[in-house]
């Protein structure tokens, strides 16, 4: 009797360190997961300030003025203006 006591003993200490180290695990993998969830709101305003970023940079208005101010670039007359139709690729 006394060694099916002792058994059962070992084999309740042995389910309640597998249970305080599941839920030890559980606590780490939570807290991994949370820093995780923080890390992807951050990214996320990071991506949308830099959309926000690169649309400004390619506004149309911008890239004429840099054209117009440090390239020295101007349209041309109508006049010199071709207009070239678009023909269908033949292989």
């Amino acid at each position: 009797m006394i060694r099916l006591n002792l058994l059962l003993l070992a084999i309740l200490i042995g389910c309640a360190l597998a249970l305080v180290s599941s839920r030890h695990e559980a606590r780490k993998l939570y807290v991994e997961l949370q820093k995780e969830q923080q890390l992807e709101r951050q990214l996320g305003v990071e991506w949308g300030q830099l959309q926000l970023e690169q649309s400004t940079w390619a506004m149309h208005g911008r890239i004429e003025k840099i054209a117009t101010e440090k390239l020295d670039m101007r349209v041309p007359p109508s006049s010199r203006i071709q207009i070239v139709p678009l023909s269908e690729a033949n292989p």
